[in-house]
């Protein structure tokens, strides 16, 4: 399994080496979403904190107590 993982194909099945290429692909978008994702979060994180309050101390809802649902 490593070394399918590494791009190793026990055999010149051209259907096997597309779809490693399609796999290896798909790993390296996924990746790329990952570090955008990050970095976008960061920044939110980053704008969040220069507010200095929470997005939940300035929500006024009043939450009545919870009743269970099944007793």
């Amino acid at each position: 399994m490593a070394k399918a993982l590494l791009g190793y194909v026990g055999g010149s099945d051209p259907r096997l080496l597309a779809e490693m290429r399609r796999l290896q692909q798909r790993v390296q978008d996924l990746e790329s979403e990952l570090v955008r994702i990050q970095s976008e979060n960061d920044a939110l994180n980053a704008a969040a904190a220069q507010h200095g309050d929470s997005l939940l101390d300035r929500i006024d809802i009043d939450v009545p107590q919870a009743e269970p649902a099944l007793t």
